[in-house]
């Protein structure tokens, strides 16, 4: 099996290229990280995602054990047989879990501001929610309610890893506690002692227990708190992982995801690999990349394409509709120089067509195009990076909206 290694290769300013090598291949960095939660991503075939560029998939240690369960993947050859997937695969842990079945469940929030319910303060939640946490918290780890039958099932830092371990995953992600953005200063301080607590135990089974060439990550917490985010960057980086990732709430509002990473980044290790969990918007990658992330996932791209939102580089905020009716009688493609099978084969028209009629190729048809959009836009990142013309790139993007190459 060959080792994990991480080099980087380039920088400009805090933005740098890397070298990520894993047992099954290398990413290089920075790279955009397709989510397959369920050991899929939605309506994409492993042949789809090689096609597009796609390096590496992450996917969710929960979700898979609720279905189909954890020994079944594994009996069956593990995560890579199982998804006919050759690449490197991240492995969640379920700390996204512990919020999105608790807090967020509870409070109708995301990582990212109030969802529907508005800007509120902090430790103001709805006073008419009725809505049952599906998930309970204590120092052993997290006791789960499952969503499909009411079974209950507890996760701790060292049966996670282990389980990660068994699906044959590259990249796994400690047992966190993720925090709403709701959270007061004194909860996101407890949580966050708490996943640093879970972050040795956890790091203690997996050098027992992992082959060469696999990677654990720890998770830095803090929610928007500048103390707290330093705090968790020096201790989670100060430990023996072999990457860092930054999770939990980034504030509340996009416009504070910036000022949580210029918090953060500082304190952690320059030749450890960085990772940012679940966000992944065009404009959030521009603000990561340029502070030096390395690698982030998201269901941006296939959930916009569920919408009928096709990635555009000269749309406002990235995004051209393909149900709006001046599409109607267009006989062009949703970009002149994309690369793309959508492109090269459908009109603006026809996929239009497609979605009015809901007919379940339009989805696949969109979720191809936007995904071929993220991988050309980190190619473009990687080449302005070595370039060191980042900055002048970016500038050039958001006015021009020119990428500088026309495929993966």
């Amino acid at each position: 099996m060959r080792p994990f290694r991480f080099h980087i290769t380039a920088r400009d300013g805090q933005a740098r290229t890397g070298r990520l090598q894993t047992a099954h291949g290398v990413i290089e960095t920075p790279a955009f990280v397709p989510v397959a939660t369920w050991a899929a991503v939605q309506v994409l075939s492993a042949a789809d995602l090689q096609r597009a560029g796609a390096q590496v998939l992450i996917t969710n240690a929960y979700h898979l054990h609720l279905q189909p369960g954890g020994t079944v993947i594994r009996d069956l050859g593990g995560l890579h047989t199982f998804m006919g997937w050759s690449g490197p695969i991240m492995i969640d842990s379920g700390g996204f879990q512990i919020f999105s079945l608790g807090a967020g469940r509870t409070q109708g929030v995301g990582k990212v501001g109030t969802g529907s319910s508005g800007k509120r303060r902090k430790n103001e939640f709805p006073k008419t929610n009725r809505v049952r946490p599906l998930v309970r918290v204590d120092e052993d780890g997290a006791e789960f309610i499952s969503y499909l039958d009411g079974s209950r099932y507890r996760f701790t830092p060292e049966n996670v890893v282990e389980a990660s371990l068994d699906l044959g995953a590259d990249l796994i992600m400690a047992l966190d506690e993720c925090t709403s953005p709701l959270h007061s200063y004194e909860r996101t301080r407890e949580s966050l002692a708490r996943t640093h607590r879970w972050a040795l135990r956890a790091l203690d089974v997996f050098r027992r227990l992992a082959p060469e060439g696999r990677a654990l990550f720890g998770i830095v917490q803090g929610g928007d708190y500048e103390d707290l985010r330093r705090e968790s960057s020096r201790f989670i980086g100060g430990l023996d992982f072999d990457g860092v990732a930054v999770g939990g709430s980034l504030g509340q509002s996009k416009a504070d995801i910036g000022q949580v990473l210029k918090w953060t980044v500082p304190g952690l290790p320059e030749g450890k690999p960085r990772h940012l969990l679940g966000i992944g918007w065009v404009e959030d990658v521009l603000t990561a990349v340029s502070l030096g992330i390395d690698l982030q996932d998201c269901v941006a791209p296939t959930l916009l394409a569920r919408t009928g939102t096709f990635l555009h580089k000269r749309e406002k905020r990235f995004r051209l509709r393909i149900r709006n009716r001046e599409h109607r009688r267009a006989d062009r493609p949703v970009e002149e120089d994309c690369t793309c099978p959508t492109c090269r084969t459908c009109s603006r028209a026809y996929l239009r067509h497609l979605f009015m009629a809901g007919e379940p190729l339009a989805v696949h048809l969109a979720s191809v195009h936007n995904l071929y959009f993220m991988e050309t836009l980190m190619a473009s990142l990687r080449k302005a990076i070595r370039e060191r013309r980042l900055a002048r790139w970016i500038e050039d993007l958001l006015t021009k909206g020119s990428l500088g190459l026309t495929k993966p």
